[in-house]
């Protein structure tokens, strides 16, 4: 199978750090803002160089419609966790600048790190708009960090996975999975993991990791583990027994891993679908044949696979609201959700795209996806990370 890496776009060859991204004409919905102009095509563009002080944009849904003037413009727009190496973020940076003549700071960062410096800087933001999991968006909310806006497209995305008031939608999901070194499991006689009773084989957790709880991924695993065994969110044990069973054998927590996993020191790491995909297909380093993604569930079949929606808001205050504005409704596009699906994000709008055959079965999502309803979640999101980060026996939760 050819690799999807030819697909890929200037900064993704780069894919540092965590795991990590062109603009085509307008497609035929019609429902998009960001024509030049006054045009209001999805895809945002009218063939400028982007950053001419003549150049407006009608951006924006429903009583949200607007225009920008590119005099209003920065040289660099700050939005958080919007990084080189995650998400494709890398295509959508640089496709942004291309069209609009606006490059987007490498936020570096988690969602959790993101919510503590936005509410270090509420007085005085420092970033346009908060971007990251969807339920720390909602932390970033209730703490009236953010503002109302619908971007073009509000309207496509569905309506639990977007607030009525305007402040968060979401524009991506993952699923929590299991990404393993093909190579190494043959060495060792190994047979493919299939549900989380598996990791629990000595020969995996010997070099077996997890991601941290404050991030986003890492608390998705960490639920997903405790709905595979019958915990909820006021019972976190079985996953705590969980780590216990496999920290005895050698497992741990780690944060930056795709070097760690190409070089061979870990065989199996929790993750999202994405992180295991991107690094098969895109990631030179390692080849295709060596690397392979499992969906998983329970011991008996529970479900074991949590899914987490990502999304941003506007930041209450912000510096170049107008420009980000324009981001936003670039992200939400079929150009911009594109980019998603070219690094194994499913974008939110994957309905209305062609799903890369290189996903892991259907029947295997529909074996063991999960969502949790993300209001109950950010009400209790602090106090279970706080309890996993004390709990946990693996080394490298602090």
């Amino acid at each position: 199978m050819a690799s999807r890496r030819q697909l890929l776009l200037g900064g993704t060859g780069a894919l540092a750090g965590a795991m990590a991204g062109c603009l085509g004409g307008t497609d035929d919905d019609g429902n998009g803002g960001n024509g030049g102009n006054g045009g209001n095509g999805d895809t945002g563009g009218n063939g400028n160089d982007g950053g001419g002080t003549d150049e407006t944009y009608d951006v924006g849904y429903g009583d949200y419609e607007t225009t920008v003037s590119a005099a209003d413009f920065p040289d660099e727009l700050r939005v958080y966790a919007v990084q080189t190496g995650w998400s494709n973020w890398d295509a959508v940076m640089e496709a942004f600048e291309d069209e609009y003549g606006v490059a987007l700071y490498d936020a570096q960062g988690s969602s959790g790190e993101a919510l503590q410096d936005a509410r270090s800087h509420a007085q005085n933001p420092t970033h346009s708009a908060f971007n990251g999991g969807y339920s720390f968006n909602l932390e970033a909310m209730n703490d009236g960090l953010t503002t109302d806006y619908k971007p073009a497209n509000w309207d496509n995305v569905p309506d639990e996975l977007k607030t009525d008031n305007g402040h968060v939608t979401a524009t991506r999901q993952m699923t929590t999975a299991v990404a393993y070194r093909t190579d190494v499991y043959e060495e060792r006689g190994l047979d493919a993991p299939e549900t989380w009773e598996d990791l629990k084989h000595p020969d995996i957790a010997q070099d077996l990791a997890v991601t941290p709880p404050h991030t986003a991924n890492g608390l998705a695993s960490a639920l997903s583990i405790n709905n595979a065994y019958g915990g909820d969110l006021d019972d976190l044990d079985p996953v705590i027994e969980f780590h216990e069973e496999i920290a005895d054998h050698g497992a741990d927590i780690r944060r930056n891993i795709e070097g760690d996993v190409t070089s061979g020191e870990i065989s199996t790491i929790v993750e999202y679908d994405y992180s295991g995909l991107n690094m098969k297909y895109n990631v030179d380093e390692i080849g295709e044949d060596q690397l392979d993604v499992a969906i998983l569930t329970g011991p008996d079949g529970e479900a074991g696979a949590m899914t987490v929606p990502y999304g941003y808001a506007l930041l209450e205050g912000a510096p170049n609201p107008e420009a980000c504005k324009l981001f936003m409704d670039y992200v939400l596009s079929l150009d911009g959700q594109e980019k998603f699906f070219d690094a194994f994000v499913r974008p939110i709008r994957a309905a209305e795209l062609d799903q890369p055959a290189e996903f892991p079965e259907q029947s295997a999502y529909d074996a063991a996806e999960f969502a949790l309803d993300q209001e109950e979640l950010v009400e209790k999101q602090e106090e279970i990370q706080t309890e996993l980060t004390d709990r946990t026996p693996l080394p490298g939760a602090q």
